[in-house]
């Protein structure tokens, strides 16, 4: 009994003790515990009682086999954090990161950047939801900064040893996103802005069929390489898109013939527009035509709501547009009414 005794308190030992300033001033107690196999744990308090609390507390998590090493957590802030995360984690990441940058400057201007990552809860997460629904931003857009922010939390837990914290941002309700957009081409709109596209290039208007018959987003157009079409087979090899899988879409004979028009370039390329100038491009057509409140975007809506029109099921369109959840394909199809009605005969 008495070697037994000897071998714990070689193992564990708890100690608190009165702190000095230079002056000899007393300015707290520092609780320290010593445990084989364990990193020295220390933290000074004010008083005695809470120094010695906090000892018989790790003692009893380590005790019980739950302690976690809360040290890089409580000496680490959110802002620090974030520069972190800029130089490990956005260069990983898909795109040139530019938007999560964005995001993240955001986020190191806030009161919350100065808290330590241990000290962060829901209510600090709550109060910057607050911050940026006064500044007017939609809940999609506060959705994204609070999706990097998890990131953030998991990536911390999980590989920068600071698996004690708990991810404050599962711990509040996010704002409701509303319901989808359901602004589709009605009337002679299709042929007015076809029209003043082609009027502007040839390759605007190809880029504006293209949409409204693949039903392929903005960034999955405008980087389409000649190499990944094949319009014998009509299908178009998607390698980078926004999911991060590969898609095979397949093309109607509006979009093989918008395509097959087209001089090649030299650089493999489809398009010489860039993205900022394909987007003022479209905008001048809309104006042209007097088209009001149709986004390049409504074209993808339009698209996903005429398959569905043409008798695939959602299987067949998820597989076409790429959507991952049939919630996701519905926010995205918007069938008109009399059209179904003339179905049901």
């Amino acid at each position: 009994m008495e070697r037994k005794m000897v071998e714990r308190r070689t193992v564990i030992m708890a100690s608190v003790g009165p702190r000095y300033d230079k002056e000899e001033n007393l300015i707290g107690w520092q609780a320290r515990v010593i445990r084989k196999g364990y990193p020295t744990r220390s933290k000074t308090f004010r008083g005695k009682k809470e120094a010695e609390a906090w000892a018989r507390s790790i003692e009893s998590e380590m005790d019980k086999g739950v302690w976690r090493d809360t040290s890089a957590a409580e000496r680490t802030t959110l802002e620090e954090t974030l520069n972190r995360y800029a130089e490990e984690i956005i260069p990983t990441k898909k795109g040139d990161g530019a938007r999560e940058i964005g995001f993240l400057r955001q986020w190191q201007a806030r009161p919350i950047a100065c808290r330590f990552m241990a000290a962060i809860d829901g209510q600090d997460v709550t109060a910057s939801i607050k911050e940026m629904e006064g500044e007017g931003k939609g809940a999609n857009t506060i959705r994204l900064h609070l999706a990097l922010l998890s990131h953030l939390f998991e990536v911390a837990r999980k590989e920068w040893r600071m698996s004690s914290l708990v991810n404050p941002v599962e711990l509040v309700r996010k704002p409701k996103l509303p319901q989808g957009r359901d602004r589709r081409l009605v009337g002679d709109e299709e042929v007015r802005l076809v029209a003043e596209c082609r009027a502007i290039s040839p390759e605007l208007a190809a880029i504006a069929v293209i949409a409204i018959e693949t039903a392929m987003r903005q960034g999955e157009i405008m980087s389409l390489i000649w190499d990944k079409i094949d319009l014998a087979k009509r299908t178009v090899m998607l390698d980078n898109t926004k999911n991060g899988d590969k898609r095979i879409v397949p093309l109607s004979s509006k979009a093989v013939e918008a395509l097959r028009v087209l001089p090649r370039r030299l650089d493999g390329k489809v398009w010489t527009y860039s993205d900022d100038g394909m987007r003022t491009g479209y905008k001048r057509a809309c104006k042209r035509a007097d088209i009001i409140g149709l986004t390049f975007h409504d074209l993808r809506h339009e698209a996903t709501s005429r398959l569905f029109e043409k008798g695939f099921n959602p299987v067949e369109v998820s597989a076409i547009t790429g959507h991952k959840t049939l919630q996701m394909l519905k926010r995205y199809t918007h069938l008109r009414a009399e059209d179904l009605a003339k179905r049901m005969g």
